[in-house]
């Protein structure tokens, strides 16, 4: 298998050439990531079957789930993603335990202020923290029950209470009463989504997606009905669906920040990424930036900003491969009036 079979069969099996519905996208793909709301509805159009309507999200929710991380995924999938004895490196600000800022019983009664603030439409974060001042919290409990990167709220998603709407705003509404998976299964099914989405996906690939051990990896292949295929001299492995004809590799697709086309592959070997532009998509901050892929190779980022698309390319590009991006960027946002390249 050479790289260019590798991309074209990655690229269908990643809904990027064989399109879905959002659900779909969602199931096969584990999600999607999701802290930032624009990129998750770029990733999902660019794999749909058809343009997303105003109900395009229905039926899916956000809470934390791979590798600790926002996204957005099936409602269906909530005892599969929060299975039990999952580990996600939860800080105590994260747990209902105590912490230097409340104890455990000061957390689960605040807990139950914005259940009852759920209950009555006040969803919205801010609307749970003053319910939570007018309840009683102060400046120091403030400080760790409403904590930027987690604190009480992620405590009851962590818990199957609540979980984010799926908007752009912070929103919070009632998980529907499940029974969590045992987590053993759930790390198989995971694991099997994955080879069957991501692959061929070799075990580095697997072990950077799910922020484990190259051993776990092993060990989910010994219990799956994988196949294997070889790859510059890697074993890839990939579940076989009986598809031989897949779509040629796209000339141009503009992939989202935080795509899982970036991050389902050990980014130092991604057959996508060519590693002289790895920080132009994955910069220093933790930001993994929209990429303008050419042929199935990052070529450069882009960013829409008003009436203008800006693209800096990685290299310089032809006249076709600017005509592509440029078609792409205007068959994604219509109201673009210019593309400036940012040499």
């Amino acid at each position: 298998m050479d790289s260019r079979q590798r991309r074209q069969i990655i690229l269908a099996r990643q809904r990027l050439t064989a399109p879905a519905d959002p659900e779909a996208v969602c199931r096969d793909l584990n999600g999607l990531q999701a802290q930032f709301f624009s990129y998750t509805r770029h990733g999902m159009a660019t794999r749909c079957r058809s343009s997303l309507g105003p109900d395009w999200s229905r039926g899916l929710v956000k809470s934390w789930t791979v590798r600790g991380t926002m996204h957005l995924f099936r409602e269906a999938d909530l005892p599969l993603f929060l299975h039990r004895d999952r580990g996600h490196f939860l800080r105590d600000v994260d747990r209902f335990a105590d912490d230097q800022f409340a104890d455990e019983a000061r957390k689960r009664y605040f807990a139950q202020v914005i259940l009852e603030g759920i209950d009555s439409g006040d969803g919205a974060r801010e609307d749970l923290r003053l319910l939570c001042r007018r309840a009683g919290m102060t400046d120091r409990e403030e400080e760790g029950l409403f904590n930027g990167w987690g604190g009480l709220l992620r405590a009851m998603a962590e818990a199957g209470m609540i979980c984010y709407q799926p908007r752009e705003e912070k929103v919070f509404r009632r998980c529907p009463p499940f029974i969590p998976m045992d987590r053993e299964a759930a790390e198989l099914e995971l694991a099997r989504r994955y080879f069957a989405h991501f692959g061929p996906a070799t075990v580095r690939d697997a072990a950077y997606y799910f922020h484990t051990s190259q051993k776990q990896v092993r060990a989910w292949l010994d219990e799956l009905p994988v196949e294997r295929a070889s790859w510059e001299g890697r074993d890839c492995f990939f579940l076989d669906d009986g598809r031989r004809d897949f779509p040629d590799v796209p000339d141009c697709v503009l992939l989202a920040g935080f795509d899982q086309l970036m991050l389902g592959y050990e980014k130092k070997e991604s057959v996508f990424l060519p590693q002289e532009h790895l920080r132009g998509i994955f910069n220093r901050s933790g930001i993994v930036l929209p990429c303008l892929l050419l042929e199935g190779q990052a070529a450069g980022q882009w960013k829409v900003s008003g009436k203008t698309c800006a693209v800096t390319p990685f290299r310089a590009l032809k006249a076709r491969e600017k005509k592509a991006a440029e078609r792409e960027v205007r068959r994604w946002f219509p109201a673009v009036e210019r593309v400036a390249w940012e040499e």
